[in-house]
């Protein structure tokens, strides 16, 4: 009786959820919302905007059906920005995203922080492409794609997509994607001019289609320079971008792009809260440079290193290519294969500073200035003699050559759409710490480090560090995503499988000559403990990454969903650097006997991420909340022992963030429109820092480093004909800087204003526009940390009650106001 009665019951309920489901169904086809996103049909792990994306929250949000938190800028936002920005001012409002540029333009670059996780623990890919620093994971958003030709910037708060090829993600993901090539024929010039010397060109050509409408193509040029807005100095940026789309016909597609960049900058000095205090806000390297000593033959002279750095010397130049073609194809009915192969290429240096060479080959001692070459005397300033101690200029030098690809096929079977995924890399990162002379006017005399460098006796040139690390990644997932209900109810499926090896090899150089002192004849060692090696060093590290996520719509304009994954990060690779016995500052590996040991044998990072929420979705409105929690284990920080002044890679434990993120965005009413972002956020640390054989750094309860506990944002539009004005705010909460939270940076308040009218077409001349942009509108002053502190106080140590001495936090400033305007035509 009982059972029967179940069945009917059951029965009666499958009916009414199926008659619920047709009816959800017919509604939804009849709701026509505003614009949404869906993967991308070419690219694996990117987005794209299906319908006009101005019609919401002034572009800065798009309806979305994903299963976790994700938020997305369009081009219709991003265009009325200054053409110079990078993505990270783009994504400034987004929930979640705590972000600063050193200057107002972007030229000179950023950093963010996403729900507490650095941009080293954040997937950066630009057309699928990872772009992260292969080594290291940095990212240089000054590098990527020029403003105009970005058609989505999508942030993934909590986790990256299944197919995202990224090794060292543990926080979240960052896309973005150009614009293919219009579909007709055009040329578009832009001009803009600005405070600090602002000049900026740029230029792009669009072919329209051909070859009977199944292709296209673009090229872009731009060229951008400014000063600084403290010291002397600028920036300069050379930029091309190119696409191709190619439609072999309805269900086989390629796009291709190629971006290259090239930057010779000069940086601006970071500053402590001491010299900020000391010097004022405008402090920065040095305007004058002193000469160097005249080489004299028979006698000796001696150069002494300039403090602060003459800015002629703090120069940041790099090179870049981003290249890549994807193809989508169908193989079977439903089925379909998607291929990216890609190569990344980059060559640049950065880090300059005066390095005292002693000529005669007795290394300095420990505690002096100065450091001899490998190999004894040499005649470094060409005076004829070897009793100089000579200044030079010395930068570490990265070449990366980083080819790979990824492929997916997928394929439909009923109410289950299946996908398996392979990623492929092999990345090769070579960095050196070659020195060059400095000529008369303070100037290296070549920025690039690849001639003129110093040599040693044995014509091998000077190097303050040379490694080379091969990264070879492999990577394969499985997707299964079912709709369920009429495609009311949706569940996904997902499991990853990383595999990256670190094979890290070490060449000798001179970085431990502080402890050593030789034969200034033979070069043979006197006393100390110069005992160089070359090694080779190789871990690999696996995991097991689930996902898995689900949604529910509640009717045609909302649904809730829920998403739980793992993520996980390779140690870099400098967490195995470090090269000598008797030198071991700033060092996390040991060699003794020929053998490399890691003085801590690191893990991998990994986090839970589960991000659960509800959206409104309809014509006028958008809200999505999300709240979220993350359960960081194993996080890296670089500490250091007081006893040893040993500096190593060392595993911080647990780390627990939660929160929410609000963000709502409204359709246009008589031109206006609006978007707003609310992030409450709560970090604790979970457990003490062992830094020493027996002492802990007493960090348990206290919230990570660079997490503000609140931030807002708010962008108002008007737009109206030929006008529109935008003024966009964001509140930056305080955060602590250091992992004891003995030190905070202040919390701060920016406003930005973004103006423009379009003038009517004239003949071939086609949409023109002038546009005003005004940054910092209120001239605020505010610091932004550089970096995460372990105490920025003497600390006692528990279970050892030794002193832990402090470190000192250095600070970008945030840059005053500044004004451009920007003309732009097109002709078709």
């Amino acid at each position: 009786m009982k059972s029967g009665l179940f069945c009917k019951t059951a029965t009666a309920l499958a009916v009414s959820l199926l008659a619920t489901g047709t009816v959800y169904a017919q509604e939804a086809a009849k709701e026509e919302a505003a614009p949404r996103v869906k993967d991308d049909t070419v690219r694996l792990g990117t987005i794209s905007v299906v319908g006009s994306s101005a019609k919401l929250g002034t572009g800065m949000m798009l309806n979305d059906d994903s299963v976790k938190g994700r938020s997305t800028i369009t081009q219709a936002a991003m265009e009325k920005e200054l053409g110079t920005g990078n993505v990270l001012q783009s994504i400034a409002q987004l929930p979640g995203v705590n972000t600063y540029n050193y200057d107002a333009t972007g030229l000179f670059g950023g950093d963010v922080s996403i729900r507490g996780f650095g941009s080293d623990q954040i997937g950066f890919t630009v057309n699928g492409v990872p772009v992260n620093d292969s080594g290291g994971y940095a990212f240089y958003a000054q590098e990527m794609i020029d403003k105009e030709n970005v058609c989505t910037a999508s942030v993934a708060q909590g986790s990256p997509e299944l197919e995202s090829p990224n090794s060292g993600a543990t926080g979240g993901a960052v896309s973005m994607i150009t614009c293919d090539p219009t579909d007709k024929r055009r040329a578009r010039f832009t001009q803009t001019l600005g405070g600090l010397n602002l000049k900026r060109t740029f230029v792009r050509l669009d072919s329209g289609r051909f070859l009977d409408n199944k292709a296209k193509v673009f090229l872009s040029y731009s060229h951008a320079e400014v000063d600084k807005w403290k010291g002397v100095g600028k920036a300069k940026k050379d930029h091309i971008d190119a696409g191709f789309s190619l439609d072999l016909n309805e269900d086989n597609r390629i796009l291709g792009s190629i971006l290259y960049n090239r930057m010779v900058n000069q940086n601006i000095w970071s500053v402590s809260k001491a010299q900020l205090a000391a010097n004022g806000y405008g402090f920065d390297y040095a305007a004058t440079f002193t000469p160097l000593k005249t080489p004299a033959g028979g006698t000796a002279q001696t150069d002494v290193a300039q403090s602060p750095l003459y800015y002629g010397m703090a120069l940041n130049p790099f090179k870049n290519v981003i290249a890549s073609v994807s193809g989508s194809f169908k193989v079977a009915k439903d089925t379909y294969l998607k291929v990216q192969p890609y190569m990344w290429y980059g060559f640049g240096n950065g880090g300059w500073s005066q390095m005292i060479l002693d000529e005669t080959g007795v290394a300095a001692v420990s505690g002096s200035s100065g450091s001899s070459l490998l190999g004894g005397a040499v005649d470094i300033n060409g005076d004829g003699d070897k009793l100089d101690k000579v200044a030079v200029g010395r930068a570490s030098v990265t070449k990366t050559n980083r080819p790979g690809v990824t492929a997916e096929l997928s394929t439909t079977m009923g109410n289950h759409y299946l996908k398996a995924g392979l990623w492929f890399e092999r990345a090769s990162h070579i960095q050196t710490q070659p020195a060059v002379r400095i000529g008369s006017d303070g100037v290296p005399l070549d920025i690039w480090l690849q001639d003129g460098c110093i040599k040693r006796v044995d014509g091998s040139c000077y190097e303050g560090r040379n490694t080379k690390t091969i990264s070879t990644v492999t990577q394969v997932y499985l997707n299964d995503q079912v709709t369920l209900l009429n495609d009311r109810a949706f569940i996904n499926f997902g499991l990853k499988l990383p595999s990256v090896t670190r094979d890290v090899t070490n060449i000798r150089n001179e970085s431990g000559n502080l402890s050593y002192t030789v034969n200034p004849t033979t070069g043979a060692l006197v006393s100390g403990a110069r005992q160089y090696r070359d090694y080779n060093i190789k871990r690999t590290f696996r995991e097991v990454l689930p996902q898995l996520g689900a949604r529910f719509n509640l009717d045609t304009k909302q649904h809730v969903f829920m998403n739980v994954s793992k993520n996980f990060r390779a140690p870099p690779n400098f967490a195995y650097f470090g090269n000598y016995v008797g030198f071991v500052a700033n060092a996390n590996t040991t060699v003794a006997n020929a053998a490399a040991t890691p003085i801590v044998d690191i893990k991998s990072e990994t986090s839970i991420m589960v991000d659960a929420g509800w959206r409104f979705q309809s014509r006028d409105v958008t809200i999505s909340a999300t709240v979220f929690s993350s359960d960081f284990k194993d996080r890296q920080v670089q500490a250091t022992d007081p006893n040893t002044q040993i500096s190593t890679y060392v595993n911080a434990g647990g780390t627990k963030n939660r929160g929410l993120e609000l963000e709502i965005g409204s359709g246009v009413f008589n031109g206006f429109s609006a978007y707003g972002s609310v992030t409450v956020q709560k970090s604790r640390i979970k457990e003490d820092l062992k830094v020493t054989t027996t002492g802990f750094l007493p960090i348990a309860g206290k919230q990570f480093g660079r997490t503000p506990e609140e931030m807002a944002a708010l962008s108002l539009q008007y737009e109206q004909g030929p006008v529109y004005a935008r003024l966009k705010g964001k509140f930056t909460g305080g955060q602590y800087v250091d992992l004891m939270n003995q030190e905070k940076a202040p919390a701060y308040t920016t406003l930005d204003l973004d103006a423009g009218y379009k003038f009517g077409s004239w003949g071939m001349l086609k949409n023109p526009q002038l546009r005003l942009n005004v940054s910092n509108l209120g001239n605020k002053k505010y610091l932004s940390p550089s970096s995460i502190l372990t105490n920025a106080a003497a600390t006692t140590l528990k279970g050892s009650n030794a002193n832990y001495n402090p470190s000192t936090q250095f600070y970008y400033l945030g840059s005053p106001r500044l004004t451009s305007l920007t003309f732009s035509v097109d002709l078709e």
